[in-house]
C-alpha cells in the first residue's frame, strides 16, 4: 500500500478496457487537480463534512470516511518517521471507530519502529 490511500487511479492505468477510451469534454470526467498528490496530513486532518464536500461526485466517496482515516493511518505508518505524522496520529487515538483506533495505533508502532 506504502502511501497510496485509494487505487482507482492505479487500477485505471492498468485496466484492458481503458484502450478503448476516448478523453471527452464532459466536465465530471475530468481531473480533480485539489486530489492530485495532496498531503497525507492535510487529507487526515479532514473532518467527515469535509471528505463529503471534497469528494462530491467522486468515486473515493464509496469508501465512506471511516475507511479513507483508515487508509491514510496506513499510509502515514508506512512514512519514514516524523514528528507532525505522530501527532496528527495520536489526535485520532480516540476516533469513535476501533477500526481507525486500531490503524492509528499500528502507524504509530510502525513510526516508532527501529530498524
Amino acid at each position: 500500500m506504502g502511501n497510496r490511500i485509494y487505487g482507482c487511479d492505479d487500477c485505471q492505468l492498468i485496466c484492458p478496457w481503458n484502450k478503448f477510451a476516448n478523453y471527452t469534454n464532459e466536465k465530471d470526467f475530468h481531473p480533480r487537480h485539489a486530489l492530485a498528490a495532496p498531503a497525507l496530513l492535510e487529507l487526515f486532518a479532514w473532518t467527515e463534512e469535509e471528505f463529503l464536500r471534497k469528494t462530491e461526485g467522486s468515486a473515493i466517496r464509496r469508501i465512506g470516511y471511516e475507511c479513507w482515516l483508515r487508509n491514510i493511518a496506513v499510509a502515514l505508518g508506512n512514512a519514514p518517521h516524523d514528528d507532525e505524522i505522530i501527532r496528527a496520529l495520536k489526535q485520532r487515538l480516540q476516533h469513535p471507530s476501533a477500526l481507525v483506533r486500531e490503524h492509528v495505533e499500528w502507524a504509530l508502532g510502525q513510526q516508532f519502529r527501529v530498524d
